[in-house]
Order: structure tokens, then C-alpha cells, then sequence
């Protein structure tokens, strides 16, 4: 059993979705502190060839609350300003007419709390790159709260009885893997390869969000990139 565990971002670059797509269950790590400056309400996309960063308005959010009792303010029209941002800056994309009707039923929803909205969103996408990855929230568990850092992962992982557990690259001086190996749980570290696609005529911009990548690419192109990665 491969599992991983990441806080729920909105619309992650490639690398996220290969992580989701190497594992057989991939746990929302929901019921940790909101981290601003983070990706859990705010990403890149391509516009007039330059980074557009796009912020989705929280309502008091703070670093003391947790990501699970965070909510979206609905007040603000910023749904249907992005959505017209989106289709302003790709609507010459290759696969235009396909990804914004995923990305406006993404922006559609009526959901208010972050968590569940940025589940919502990760399953629509991976529900149209044909991933079966089965997606749980941390919050549901039945674990050691007092627990921190790594010794949570580990007790999610020995609770689904993972034999794997596959960090993003960046975990590489966070975690040890004798101290996994010790509950017969071996760490893997991913490594996402070096990832080009024709973006119009402009200069290259690598990782994105991933609504990018499917702008630009295919599904098959995109199911193929999904395996552009080493295990280390």
C-alpha cells in the first residue's frame, strides 16, 4: 500500500498530481495550521507571457486556525474575475474549450470551507486524467493528535497499513528513512522530472499550476507527464 500525504492546494503544479498518481491512497492533511504565503488558496497560471497569481479571498484566515476550520468569503466576486482572467489569457490554448469547462465547474461549486473546496477540485481533475487514486482526509482518522511532525506521518501511514510512504523532493532533509524502515515503512522521495511544453510563441515558464499544463496539453499528453518522475 503506497500512500502519500499533502495539505490540500488549489490547482497544484504537475508534480503534485504525479505524487497523487504514484500512490494508492493520498491522504488531505487537513487538520494542520493554515500556512499563509502557501498554495492552499493561491497559485500561478500564464498571462500575456508573464506569472499571474491568483489569491482565492479567505474569510480571517490565520496560521493559528487549521486548514479544516478555514472558509472561503463568498462575498467577493473573484470567482467570475478569475474565470474571465482564465479564459482571457488561454483562449488560443490548444485544449481551451475542454479545460475551462472543468476549471468553471471547479469555480462553481458551493462549497465555503477550503479543504473540502480543494478536494472537490484535485478529485474533478483527476476524475479527467483517468486517476484512481482513492483520496482521504486526515481529519477522519483515527490517530494520535499529540503527535508531531514525522511521527504523525508515521502513525497515518501505519494506520492504513502503508508499506510505502512518497514525499515531494522538498522532504528530503525533513524525513528519515531509518526511522521509517523501523516501522517497516519505506520512504521514497519524489523527484519530478524536467518538465517543457510549447506555451503560445513565449519563453518557457516551468511549474505552473496544473491549470497550465492542461491547457497546453493533451489528456494523453498529460497522462504521459504524469510519469515524468524518479523515485529516490
Amino acid at each position: 500500500m503506497k500512500i502519500a500525504i499533502m495539505q490540500p492546494y488549489i490547482f497544484p503544479y504537475i508534480g503534485y498530481f504525479q505524487l497523487i498518481n504514484a500512490v494508492d491512497k493520498f491522504v488531505i492533511y487537513d487538520d494542520v495550521n493554515y500556512i499563509k504565503k502557501g498554495w492552499i488558496n493561491r497559485n500561478n497560471f500564464l498571462s500575456n507571457g508573464k506569472i499571474h497569481r491568483f489569491t482565492i479571498p479567505l474569510i480571517n484566515a490565520s496560521q493559528n486556525r487549521l486548514i479544516k476550520d478555514t472558509q472561503i468569503s463568498k462575498t467577493e466576486n473573484w470567482e467570475a474575475d478569475l474565470l474571465n482572467t482564465i479564459s482571457n489569457s488561454y483562449k488560443k490554448a490548444p485544449c481551451f474549450d475542454v479545460v475551462f469547462g472543468i476549471i468553471k465547474e471547479i469555480l462553481s461549486q458551493d462549497e465555503h470551507n477550503i479543504a473540502k473546496y480543494n478536494h472537490s477540485a484535485l478529485l474533478i481533475i483527476s476524475k479527467y486524467l483517468e486517476i484512481e487514486t482513492e483520496f482521504l482526509f486526515s481529519s477522519e482518522l483515527n490517530k494520535d493528535n499529540a503527535l508531531k511532525g514525522s511521527a504523525k506521518i508515521v502513525d497515518i501511514c501505519k494506520i492504513l497499513n502503508a508499506t510505502d510512504y512518497i514525499n515531494p523532493i522538498g522532504g528530503l532533509e525533513l524525513y528519515s528513512k531509518e526511522n521509517f524502515l523501523m516501522e517497516k515503512i519505506e520512504l521514497k522521495f519524489l523527484k519530478s522530472n524536467v518538465i517543457e511544453y510549447k506555451q503560445f510563441e513565449d519563453e518557457f515558464i516551468p511549474w505552473l499550476s496544473i491549470i497550465d499544463v492542461l491547457m497546453f496539453n493533451s489528456k494523453n499528453e498529460v497522462k504521459n507527464l504524469l510519469n515524468e518522475y524518479t523515485l529516490v
